[in-house]
């Protein structure tokens, strides 16, 4: 079955229909889910998610744009949280120079201080990197990412950025802008990373496949991916889906799903 990797099912844009939407995903060929935290009240949502489905996993972090929120009590509350034993992973945590806030020094710090809070709880971690290639590879490479592990989600970067991060031992995580008309760069990182590096995402309710751009996304749209990829690698969907599955479980070290 279908693994998505990265959702945000705690996101009010689910508010009305959440619980529909999550009983309807296993029927509908996705298997399981990992719920991402963007802030602490989102991790906390998606512990709360975790106690309700338990198909779903879930990553306790901050992104970027809400790292000015973090101290150290907030870092002791997400190291306890990390103690779920569904919880797979710290994030999404990283940069994001679209905005002009928080300052870059407040993103750079806390993204330092969450990868060793990484290495602290022994988990993978969910990298979001947005107009920030140089420093979070920088960063990246400082702090031995190599030896931390985990997903550059929704990787947006060429294939010479794709190849540092392979030989970091990192995935690639790929969504519906694969299926967008305008998606040049990331057909070709598609087209140049081993198919066993590569894992599913949806980043819902973000970035919706063709056809459905511009509309809520769910994981119920992952099908649209699978044959996008399918079709640049030459093969047939359902090994693109056993073998994304198998990254999926290898990446969050899942052992029994």
């Amino acid at each position: 079955m279908i693994f998505d990797t990265h959702a945000h099912y705690d996101d009010s844009a689910f508010d009305m229909d959440r619980e529909e939407i999550l009983n309807s995903l296993q029927v509908s060929g996705i298997g399981h889910a990992v719920n991402i935290g963007s802030s602490i009240a989102s991790s906390r949502r998606t512990l709360e998610l975790l106690h309700n489905y338990p198909f779903l996993y879930g990553a306790v972090g901050v992104h970027p744009s809400d790292s000015a929120e973090l101290d150290e009590e907030k870092i002791l509350e997400l190291k306890a949280m990390a103690e779920n034993e569904r919880v797979v992973a710290i994030g999404e945590i990283g940069l994001d120079y679209y905005w002009d806030e928080p300052d870059r020094d407040i993103q750079k710090k806390w993204f330092i201080r969450q990868l060793r809070l990484a290495g602290e709880v022994g988990l993978p971690v969910v990298i979001h990197s947005r107009d920030a290639a140089k420093d979070t590879l920088d960063i990246m490479k400082a702090e031995r990412g190599e030896k931390i592990g985990g997903v550059i989600h929704c990787f947006s970067y060429g294939t010479e950025m794709a190849e540092e991060y392979l030989k970091m031992g990192f995935y690639l995580g790929i969504g519906g802008v694969l299926t967008f008309n305008n998606a040049k760069k990331l057909k070709e990182v598609a087209a140049y990373a081993p198919i066993d590096r590569i894992v599913l995402e949806t980043d819902c309710p973000y970035l919706s496949p063709v056809p459905n751009r511009g509309k809520r996304n769910s994981s119920l749209n992952l099908p649209y991916i699978v044959n996008a990829l399918a079709e640049i690698k030459g093969l047939e969907a359902d090994t693109v889906i056993k073998i994304t599955e198998e990254n999926a479980r290898k990446l969050y070290r899942i052992k029994d799903i």
